[in-house]
Parts: C-alpha cells; sequence; structure tokens
C-alpha cells in the first residue's frame, strides 16, 4: 500500500499580513531620534557620556565637581554651575572634551566672583 501524503498550506490573509507589518514599523520608528528627541539607544550613549563626565570631574583635584552640573544631548555636553577660578573653568571643559563620545562641550560655567558679592561668611574667611 502506498501511503498518500497530503501537503497543508497555510495562508495568512491581507489584514494579518498588514497587522504584522505595521507593528514591526511602530517598533522601528518608536526607537528614532527626532531633531527634538533621542532614540533609546542615544539617550543611554548620552547618559554614559554624562555620568562618565561627572566621574572624570569628581576624579580631577583642580575643578570642584560639587559646584558643575552636566546634560548631555546627542553627545554635546553641557556645563553649567560654578566655578573658584577662570582656570577652573578651562580644565573642566578640557576634562568634559576628553571623554569618548564627546562632540562638543558647551562651557557655561561662571565664576563665583561674577555672579555675586562675597558673603559675611566668605569675607570672615579672607
Amino acid at each position: 500500500m502506498k501511503e498518500q501524503r497530503t501537503r497543508h498550506r497555510v495562508t495568512l490573509g491581507t489584514g494579518v499580513l498588514a497587522v504584522l507589518l505595521a507593528g514591526a514599523m511602530g517598533t522601528f520608528t518608536a526607537c528614532a531620534s527626532t531633531p527634538t528627541s533621542e532614540s533609546t539607544g542615544g539617550y543611554i550613549d548620552d547618559s554614559a557620556i554624562t555620568a562618565k563626565v561627572k566621574a572624570d570631574l569628581a576624579g580631577d583635584k583642580n575643578v570642584s565637581a560639587l559646584d558643575v552640573h552636566v546634560r548631555t544631548y546627542k553627545g554635546v555636553v553641557d556645563l553649567n554651575g560654578f566655578a573658584n577660578t577662570p582656570d577652573e573653568i578651562t580644565e573642566a571643559g578640557r576634562v568634559a572634551s576628553r571623554v569618548a563620545g564627546v562632540v562638543s562641550v558647551h562651557n557655561n560655567l561662571i565664576l563665583k566672583q561674577a555672579a555675586a558679592p562675597a558673603t559675611a561668611t566668605e569675607k570672615r574667611i579672607e
């Protein structure tokens, strides 16, 4: 006796195929960046750059890292806050620019003396 083999063909309707394609497209576009927002990967990269810049500033004895705020967007590092000397401002920018992945540095640090007059406590210390 011969065995009969039957083949079963599975077909997907056009509606099911359209739903699958739409889901795949939504997944890929949800992770894409726009001019005003970052992709998920870009956000993670920027977070890593920010963490590395903060760590390097904290390890530099010539920079008061507690007074420097670091933000990164698409590889551009913004340094904001206050510094005690012009050399500290320069050094903070130099430290940030050496971190891998940094495209450019916007050094917005301000000298403490230029920002406000000395307080009574600061005058007593001098």
